[in-house]
């Protein structure tokens, strides 16, 4: 599918971040890469493929914090991981509706 539009180029990368947000991890992982797929927009793919990246990154932190919570520290850890899970996502989808001819880059590829 060609975007031809800054607001498609727009609409199709808030759709990528704001997918996260959907409770099945499946449909948040597979919507970005069914656009992955079907766009040939090379700043739509670049969304595409950070929210992937973003989902996968929080779902190993889940999954290693529900694994520390046999220690007590991973009740903490689970909120931390939920609360980014739903803030970041809204912050993409702000600052690719204001700037749609930049790609968004998640703040956590420094320290994870």
């Amino acid at each position: 599918m060609n975007v031809t539009t800054e607001e498609q180029r727009k609409l199709l990368s808030i759709v990528c971040h704001g997918s996260s947000l959907l409770t099945s991890t499946v449909m948040s992982i597979a919507v970005p890469i069914l656009i992955l797929v079907l766009v040939d927009d090379e700043i739509v793919k670049e969304n595409a493929k950070e929210a992937i990246n973003f989902q996968l990154n929080i779902l190993i932190l889940f999954l290693v914090s529900l694994l520390l919570m046999l220690v007590a520290v991973g009740f903490i850890l689970v909120f931390i991981v939920l609360f980014a899970s739903f803030l970041f996502p809204i912050l993409a989808m702000v600052r690719v509706s204001n700037h749609p001819n930049q790609v968004y880059r998640y703040g956590l590829k420094k320290y994870v």
